[in-house]
């Protein structure tokens, strides 16, 4: 089959190359990266994981993918509880506004799809585009739970792997006390 051909460039249009679970899971054992990864039905919220993941222990956290005004993009990763104000977390940061970055951006830069939203998706940003921002209060806890690029699974790692890993793949993260950058709750 041939690829499809974008007819304004004139160029081939291909889909990139994307690291599976199955790599993932290769990169944190090539890395000597200790792990624990549990099955359950996908999951596209907070509330859903609550709901499937019974006692499994350590810190449960969420991922944001973030597009700012000059088209930067972020990667904040905290602890699943919080409601951080996106002006008082762009402000922090020094970056224009944020909103959130569409699923074609998503896929196009980490390889993933809504609901999969992890820290380890950095392995398919080769190109160094995200900026990636942890929640200092997180990585008090251990182990720290993520989807291992696919919402069909949870992977335990502990917070210095988390960092060995980030470091691995190029990025170096900021990290926050994202605390009080809470917004209020819906009334």
């Amino acid at each position: 089959m041939l690829p499809e051909v974008d007819l304004a460039s004139g160029l081939a249009m291909v889909a990139p190359m994307v690291a599976s679970e199955a790599d993932l899971i290769a990169r944190f054992d090539a890395l000597g990266i200790a792990h624990r990864t549990c099955r359950h039905p996908a999951v596209f919220t907070v509330e859903e994981a609550k709901a499937l993941r019974g006692e499994l222990p350590g810190g449960h956290c969420k991922s944001l993918f973030l597009k700012d005004r000059r088209d930067g993009l972020w990667l904040v990763v905290m602890l699943e509880h919080r409601r951080t104000d996106l002006k008082k977390l762009s402000d922090r940061l020094g970056a224009p506004r944020f909103s959130f970055a569409s699923a074609e951006l998503l896929y196009a830069t980490l390889g993933i799809t809504p609901g999969s939203v992890t820290p380890f998706a950095v392995i398919n940003d080769t190109a160094g585009r995200v900026t990636v921002v942890l929640d200092a209060e997180m990585l008090e806890i251990s182990p720290l739970n993520y989807h291992p690029l696919t919402n069909e699974a949870t992977t335990a790692i502990a917070p210095a792997d988390l960092l060995r890993f980030l470091a691995d793949c190029g990025h170096a993260p900021r990290t926050l006390h994202l605390s009080d950058l809470e917004r209020e709750a819906a009334q």
